[in-house]
């Protein structure tokens, strides 16, 4: 149509690294889905990132595989975006090096995520930990998204991206968009523990009672919530201070079901935890199955999965590779006559 305006790019990736929770899904993945109609959008399977914890390597092939899949079963759709696996294009390695090169040691030594994964991994504090903001940073800037959307655990890194965004404009020139963070409609639901409704559901949780994943089968499900820890007053009510057990299914029902917390205080007035958990399993387990099926299909039809990857790659490496030569040729690398 004449004189619309182009759509906004937006660039998310998500790492192979296992396990996709329900958290994950209710605060990213299936709003993936919503957003390629309304903005340009780029998502990665982010296998450079899953590698700054050790991985076994056929693990990591398989997990990448059946990522790609689920992004695809969750309504992602290869035609509407370019979906891609980040390895696939060297581009961002290369603009990681560069943008090195004006990252300080001392802001990333600062990063929380880093701070806490150096923690948890004392025995492989990795140059790959301290430096996954750049990559992430180039993953952003390669594609001149403008919006990312991220999470409380991210913002921290897109600040950085920002930072080195403005520093390489101010020092070579109109180069990079700086992108702003994105907070899609609905998504701020915060998925907790099961087990322990203090803390965010994590698939690395030691109890597997705690999370619910996006590959577990309607009886796991069921029995997961039927465990769920709630309290001693029969109240279905939404109070995060004194009921945080209960206050988190609601969120999940809601979630899953679409209504909002009155809707669901009312639906479940007068009857107990049993059947409120009973209710919650069920909306979650009707969402989980199709996906699940429709996952499994293809992961059957391997041949589908490397051509939407194929695309995908030769889709991001033309744009990347349009940045990335502007790049070059800001920091003064010759390039021949």
């Amino acid at each position: 149509m004449e004189g619309a305006q182009p759509k906004q790019k937006l660039f998310s990736a998500v790492q192979p690294s296992g396990a996709v929770t329900i958290g994950n899904y209710i605060g990213a993945i299936r709003n993936f889905a919503v957003l390629q109609d309304e903005y340009d959008c780029l998502y990665a399977v982010a296998d450079l990132h899953a590698i700054t914890v050790r991985q076994e390597p056929a693990v990591l092939r398989r997990n990448t595989l059946e990522l790609l899949a689920l992004f695809i079963a969750c309504g992602i759709d290869p035609e509407k975006c370019v979906l891609f696996v980040q390895s696939h294009v060297p581009a961002h390695c290369e603009l990681t090096w560069v943008l090195n090169t004006i990252a300080y040691l001392g802001e990333l030594s600062r990063m929380t995520q880093f701070k806490d994964k150096s923690a948890r991994h004392a025995e492989n504090v990795n140059m790959g930990l301290m430096d996954y903001p750049v990559l992430m940073a180039s993953d952003i800037l390669l594609y001149q998204a403008a919006l990312v959307p991220v999470g409380a655990d991210q913002k921290q890194h897109l600040e950085l991206t920002r930072d080195l965004a403005v520093r390489f404009n101010n020092r070579y020139g109109s180069t990079f968009t700086v992108p702003e963070p994105f907070i899609p409609k609905g998504s701020g639901a915060r998925v907790m523990s099961l087990a322990d409704p203090s803390r965010k559901m994590s698939k690395s949780d030691e109890n597997p009672n705690a999370f619910v994943t996006m590959s577990d089968d309607r009886d796991t499900v069921l029995r997961k919530f039927k465990r769920a820890v709630t309290d001693s007053d029969a109240e279905v009510r939404y109070d995060p201070e004194n009921k945080p057990g209960v206050s988190n299914l609601l969120t999940i029902y809601c979630a899953f079901t679409g209504r909002d917390t009155a809707e669901a205080e009312r639906e479940f007035a007068g009857k107990g935890y049993g059947d409120f958990k009973l209710a919650v399993g069920e909306a979650v387990a009707d969402v989980l199955d199709p996906i699940r099926a429709e996952k499994a299909r293809l992961l059957a039809d391997k041949g589908y999965l490397n051509a939407v990857m194929k695309r995908g790659e030769e889709a991001a490496a033309r744009i990347a590779r349009r940045t990335l030569s502007k790049v070059y040729r800001k920091v003064g690398f010759y390039a021949g006559e």
